[in-house]
């Protein structure tokens, strides 16, 4: 995986933890598909969503990255029935994290992504980026 380039005029990057069995396939489904969504985003996959540290998210922003976005396993995840709270919990923690260290807490999103749900994760993307777009142009007029 590249860092992102820094500049203020380019396409905002989006880094999306993804669940090795249930929000990969999603994604995977909308490549194979040939849906288009933001050529910026770049997957890391992950066993469980619950199992992501605040700490990389504050990572990803401090390294160039505009968006974090948490494909979740939701209801479907196979190790933990309360993986939705503690994905939802993590999400939180990394929101007061992003706001501790002067970042936008909007910088990050979080939604389930079943293994189906492309156009959800297709539309969650294009929705996450027009976002971060326009945060970054509010940001760049102060």
């Amino acid at each position: 995986m590249s860092v992102p380039d820094s500049s203020k005029n380019r396409n905002p990057q989006i880094l999306v933890f993804s669940t090795n069995n249930i929000s990969d396939p999603g994604i995977d489904l909308a490549g194979s598909s040939h849906m288009d969504y933001p050529t910026s985003v770049q997957v890391i996959p992950v066993p469980c969503s619950s199992g992501i540290n605040p700490a990389w998210v504050l990572h990803a922003i401090k390294a160039g990255f505009d968006g974090v976005f948490i494909a979740a396993d939701g209801t479907d995840c196979a190790f933990l029935a309360d993986c939705t709270d503690r994905t939802a919990a993590i999400t939180q923690k990394a929101q007061d994290l992003l706001k501790e260290h002067g970042f936008d807490p909007r910088r990050i999103k979080m939604a389930a992504v079943c293994s189906v749900c492309s156009e959800s994760f297709v539309s969650h993307m294009e929705k996450f980026h027009k976002a971060l777009a326009e945060l970054k142009s509010d940001k760049s007029e102060r």
